[in-house]
């Protein structure tokens, strides 16, 4: 049976859990170093999902920051550093942004 593949991109404390669970492609990078890699992956396309910190996401600039919330192969997705809280976006517009679905309008079909 063949997997999608999945990689976690950020500081050392974000990835090395994502190691523990058995994702295998996890990378220590921030900053520049890890927008280059996500630029390289979504050029190549061999990822399907990559998990990133919030802290690549500020590294960002506008133009890439369109790419990356456009791109449905890989699908890129944010996530905080654990003890860190930042309002998130909604399951509802996440939903909206990549799938052009209003999933509140279906909740009541």
């Amino acid at each position: 049976m063949k997997f999608d593949k999945i990689a976690v991109i950020g500081e050392r404390e974000l990835v090395l859990g994502f190691r523990l669970v058995g994702i295998g492609d996890v990378f220590i990078n921030k900053g520049q170093e890890a927008v280059k890699m996500i630029i390289g992956f979504l050029e190549n396309k061999e990822y399907a999902l990559v998990l990133a910190s919030e802290s690549v996401r500020s590294a960002m600039d506008k133009t890439m920051l369109k790419r990356v919330d456009t791109s449905l192969r890989p699908l890129v997705v944010f996530i905080p550093m654990p003890g860190e809280y930042k309002e998130q976006e909604s399951v509802e517009a996440l939903a909206k942004r990549v799938l052009g679905v209003d999933i509140k309008g279906l909740k009541g079909a």
